[in-house]
């Protein structure tokens, strides 16, 4: 199995579960979020937050790594990205503690300005999504080798994932998680190849936010 890294830089809510989980299957370390450098050392893939925001600084420190980025219909997108943001918003502004801080800056990165107003609105979603896709498409042009654009809602999209893996394996389809506003599924799935993305429920210092 290949130590070379491979970052799937998709926003919440358009199948970073699902990827995550296939991942596993097909025989790759894989964490779903990563807030230790423990972490990024041992994962072969990793999803969500930071990767989504901070996949350029990840693409020098870590040479020669692959990147994922996961599209998904905006009708069907956006009602469930509102749904996660206006049950994650407190955990996410509050000052007094809530989510870690690596997690607060992605959110609140891409999602700006980060108020329940801007949340409620369709146009402002839309224009925060396709802002990071443009910013995605624009940093890995003419870099094709090196980025996937995938929708795993399409019938031939494992089978994109295998190719792009240089595996040649009988695909199927990817199972469907964290449907109907669900978020806990990667949290239930046992397997031996998973990564944790803390250390005990802690984070550290991640080395490739230390570049000049």
């Amino acid at each position: 199995m290949t130590t070379q890294k491979t970052f799937i830089i998709g926003l919440p809510r358009t199948g970073t579960t699902s990827i995550c989980s296939k991942c596993l299957d097909l025989g790759f370390k894989v964490s779903h979020t990563a807030y230790t450098q423990k972490t990024f050392e041992q994962a072969d893939v990793i999803a969500d937050t930071p990767v989504f925001t901070d996949y350029q600084q990840l693409d020098k420190y870590y040479p020669n790594s692959k990147f994922i980025y996961l599209e998904r219909e905006l009708n069907v997108w956006l009602p469930s990205i509102r749904q996660l943001l206006q049950r994650m918003f407190h955990n996410i502004t509050r000052d007094d503690g809530g989510f870690n801080p690596y997690l607060k800056r992605c959110y609140q990165q891409v999602f700006s300005p980060f108020t329940l107003e801007n949340i409620l609105q369709d146009d402002f979603l839309i224009d925060c999504y396709k802002t990071h896709k443009n910013e995605v498409l624009n940093y890995f042009l003419q870099r094709e080798n090196d980025l996937l654009v995938l929708n795993i809602s399409q019938a031939e999209s494992l089978n994109q994932l295998q190719a792009f893996f240089g595996l040649n394996k009988t695909a199927e389809s990817f199972e469907k998680l964290n449907c109907g506003g669900k978020v806990t599924a990667w949290k239930d799935i046992k397997h031996p190849l998973k990564v944790e993305s803390t250390h005990n429920g802690r984070i550290s210092t991640l080395d490739y936010l230390q570049l000049d």
